[in-house]
């Protein structure tokens, strides 16, 4: 067992009920916000969507106040939004979005102690055919990773199988950034990669029972190469500027599947 598997926290069936009130609610969020994402909206007035539902359901935002050694300041928002090369960490802004943007929204939060994480890549009205064909795969992928995991199964035999689609597809999978366990925390151990090559081989584990997830494939139509933005630091867009799309969800590993936590169901 590597060491970071030694340190995964398994949890009770209350802990996971607990889990899914917090994905519900960033499911909600996610859903009034792909409804308001049109071509004129800001993502700010989104982050304010976000923002007034978690204040009115005593919940916290996860990702405001976070800290990056290399940012110039704290996360200052409750969602990230990344518009097209934009692959994750983007910060709201009043730019407005335009006919044919694609604008992935991740959202986290904390409700009586536990945490829900989720992210969906929305098209702003007629987006390409090469647009809609990224998102599509992105989602497909998680899907595939979520119908995939069974309790013992490695999850190097999952993340393999997400790469292949992946990349069968035409696309890239982005390595400088991986899901991670969810709890208490939003990061908790393991480390949960979209692929599997020998560097990753070190850090794979067993999937079992009471395990809690957040997968989240990041797709990029070009290269997998990515680099801060220079005007935040907080922003990862493509090196070489291609549209990127990004899902997540939250899931429990039980006895026998993947129960997702973050679909509102």
């Amino acid at each position: 067992m590597s060491s970071a598997a030694s340190k995964i926290v398994i949890k009770s069936p209350r802990e996971i009920e607990l889990l899914r009130a917090a994905g519900g609610l960033v499911y909600e969020i996610l859903s009034e916000i792909q409804t308001a994402a049109r071509p004129g909206t800001t993502s700010a007035e989104l982050e304010e969507i976000a923002a007034r539902r978690i204040r009115e359901r005593g919940a916290t935002a996860l990702f405001m106040g976070v800290t990056n050694p290399q940012a110039r300041y704290p996360f200052p928002a409750s969602i990230c939004s990344s518009v097209n090369e934009e692959v994750v960490h983007g910060v709201p802004s009043d730019r407005p979005l335009a006919e044919g943007d694609i604008v992935s929204i991740d959202c986290g939060v904390r409700l009586d102690g536990y945490c829900g994480d989720s992210a969906r890549t929305i098209a702003v009205g007629k987006v390409s055919r090469r647009a809609q064909q990224l998102i599509d795969v992105t989602r497909e992928a998680l899907d595939l990773a979520i119908h995939e995991i069974r309790p013992y199964v490695r999850w190097s035999k999952v993340a393999r199988q997400m790469q292949k689609y992946i990349e069968d597809a035409g696309f890239s999978v982005v390595r400088e950034f991986v899901g991670h366990g969810i709890g208490r925390e939003m990061h908790e151990e393991p480390k949960v990669p979209n692929y599997a090559d020998r560097g990753s081989r070190q850090a794979d584990f067993e999937l079992v029972p009471g395990m809690t997830l957040a997968i989240e494939p990041m797709v990029t139509a070009g290269g997998p190469e990515v680099e801060f933005r220079d005007r935040d630091r907080w922003t990862i867009v493509t090196k070489d500027r291609s549209l990127a799309a990004h899902f997540e969800h939250t899931v429990a590993v039980t006895e026998e599947e993947a129960l997702v936590l973050s679909n509102g169901s």
